[in-house]
């Protein structure tokens, strides 16, 4: 009997990566690709970790794949453009054992700083490209990925997207096959790209390129479904879901491979279609190909490059329908907010006080933007929070800056943030970085990084000690604050602000959510005493809210005790009470 089992599409990757005798595995963790990397562990077969950065992550499965083995990077859109470096360079070194990069898109920017079509970078870095459109088929096309990897000679993309990653599908399991080393040999024109070798297997990558655009007309991943010759649809991925549900009757060419396409197949099928529809999220990608050929489609003219797509939408563009049985006008708003006992919060209520202005980074204390607190000015991408206040001082002199900080988490600091320190030494600044040190990976999900002192099996590893790390780069001043010591933070902030040298201050205190994390308090209001004042509601706690006659109350079942409400009541009407 066939063992057939429900995954998300993450876990039938993992699956894929796993049945295709992949040895090892590099990545960092991005929403929507993190629980690959987590199911992946799962498998002792594959060695798995997490990786400082992107660029890191494939740089180890390069070496992987130079050496014999398979190997597998991973990582969301935006992590693909630290990764960007070396994956130009490797198209044109090509592959030993089977090289796959599984990119995760995020159509609709559910936990992104911007929407971005990886399907341009493979045509521009020239490596090919596979898109599934469920869980089956993410599990079949990594296994056909690493194929093409040892076949064609490149590293292989296989894209995902949000809805394709966090979305569950029958999934038909097979036995890991053991796939033999392939033996090393020296090679300095394929390895080493210096100018002399780069401009030869630039010559091996254009004749690549050729013989997989005539080939992939063949692969069984392009399939045509010739019904209604009236109405035809050229789509990939979840859209072609949404094509289905809404015209099941049409007739449909299914992309596997993006990049590159399948020109004789899409210009045959194209040939006997009335009306053909590209059906693609985000940018025309397809669209322009095949318009480049002098053939007539219909796409981006009706349907939108922003968000994702959807069967309503597709009803609205052809049919005029709308099938939304509910106003998004009549939905109450609901923003993402700090979570109760969250140490950056505690932070930022100092800096709030301070009325000081933040350079902000990627992570759960972006939220810091937003009111009440409203420190966070600035959110560009990983790393960039220490890089742009630099800038900023530079631009704007020193003065300037004494009334502004960066912030950026532990593991955002290891992942870019400690160059932009490095830089900050070196180009002589005076401004002040603070370290939001919760012990973990924080809005990704609680993975490990180099400072937690535990890999992704959870084994135990050395811990990378920041302050040291900070003072090892030439940073003199380095000050370990409880991010909760509200009164300790205000006097290393204002000193440290105040200074004409740079400061980094480490705000320590565990993420709330962490798995283990006790909580012997909870925080309780007295009516009787508080003033109506709302000076704990500028915290902007959820575990508060202010009762019809003004005074406050505290959701015990959502309170944490971590007492920061406490410490901004003048008039002791609220305590710590053990539970």
């Amino acid at each position: 009997m066939e063992d057939k089992k429900i995954m998300l599409g993450n876990e039938a990757i993992a699956r894929g990566v796993y049945e295709a005798g992949v040895k090892v595995s590099s990545a960092y963790p991005g929403t929507p690709s993190t629980e690959i990397s987590e199911v992946l562990a799962k498998y002792s077969e594959v060695y798995t970790e997490w990786a400082p950065n992107e660029k890191v992550a494939v740089e180890v499965a390069a070496g992987a794949s130079i050496s014999g083995v398979r190997s597998l990077a991973c990582m969301k859109h935006v992590g693909l453009n630290v990764a960007s470096d070396p994956l130009y360079t490797l198209s044109y070194i090509g592959v030993n054992g089977g090289f796959v990069l599984v990119v995760a898109d995020d159509p609709g920017i559910a936990s992104s700083q911007n929407e971005q079509d990886t399907r341009m970078i493979a045509r521009s870095a020239h490596v090919p490209l596979l898109e599934p459109s469920d869980s089956q088929e993410a599990k079949d096309f990594v296994k056909f990925a690493y194929e093409i990897s040892e076949k064609y000679d490149t590293p292989v993309i296989l894209r995902t997207t949000t809805k394709l990653s966090h979305s569950q599908s029958v999934v038909s399991l097979c036995d890991r096959i053991e796939v033999e080393d392939k033996v090393y040999e020296r090679s300095v024109p394929k390895h080493v790209m210096m100018p002399a070798s780069a401009i030869a297997r630039h010559k091996v990558v254009e004749a690549r390129e050729i013989a997989l655009q005539n080939d992939c007309s063949d692969f069984a991943i392009n399939k045509v479904e010739l019904n209604d010759t009236k109405i035809g649809f050229i789509t990939s991925g979840i859209p072609y879901q949404y094509v289905k549900e809404v015209c099941p009757n049409a007739s449909v060419l299914k992309l596997g491979m993006i990049n590159p396409l399948p020109k004789k197949l899409i210009e045959d099928f194209v040939s006997k279609v009335e009306t053909v529809y590209v059906f693609e999220e985000l940018e025309p990608v397809i669209q322009e190909q095949i318009e480049s050929w002098g053939l007539k489609v219909k796409g981006k003219e009706l349907f939108t490059k922003q968000g994702e797509y959807s069967a309503n939408l597709l009803k609205k563009v052809l049919f005029g329908q709308d099938d939304v049985v509910f106003d998004k006008a009549d939905v109450p708003n609901r923003p993402p907010i700090l979570c109760p006992g969250c140490p950056h919060r505690s932070v930022f209520s100092v800096l709030s006080k301070l009325k000081i202005h933040a350079s902000g980074d990627i992570g759960c204390y972006t939220l810091g933007a937003v009111a009440p607190l409203s420190v966070i000015d600035t959110c560009i991408c990983m790393g960039a929070s220490i890089s742009a206040l630099h800038g900023i001082e530079k631009a704007k002199g020193k003065d300037y800056i004494k009334n502004w900080v960066a912030v950026i988490g532990d593991s955002t600091f290891l992942h870019t943030g400690v160059n932009s320190l490095i830089n900050m030494v070196y180009n002589k600044s005076t401004a002040t970085v603070i370290i939001l040190d919760n012990r973990t990976t924080g809005m990704t999900g609680h993975q490990e990084h180099a400072a937690t002192g535990k890999t992704l099996q959870g084994e135990d590893t050395y811990a990378i000690d920041l302050k040291q790390l900070c003072h090892a780069i030439g940073v003199k001043n380095v000050l370990e604050i409880d991010s909760f010591d509200v009164k300790t933070m205000e006097t290393g902030v204002k000193t440290a602000t105040q200074s004409d040298e740079l400061y980094v201050i480490i705000a320590k205190s565990p993420c709330a959510l962490l798995k283990g994390q006790k909580f012997p308090f909870k925080c309780k209001a007295d009516p009787d005493k508080c003033k109506k004042c709302g000076a704990c509601l500028k915290i902007g706690c959820p575990a508060l809210t202010k009762q019809p006659d003004g005074t406050i109350k505290i959701d015990e079942t959502m309170c944490n005790g971590c007492g920061l409400c406490k410490n901004y009541c003048k008039f002791d009407a609220i305590e710590k009470v053990g539970v």
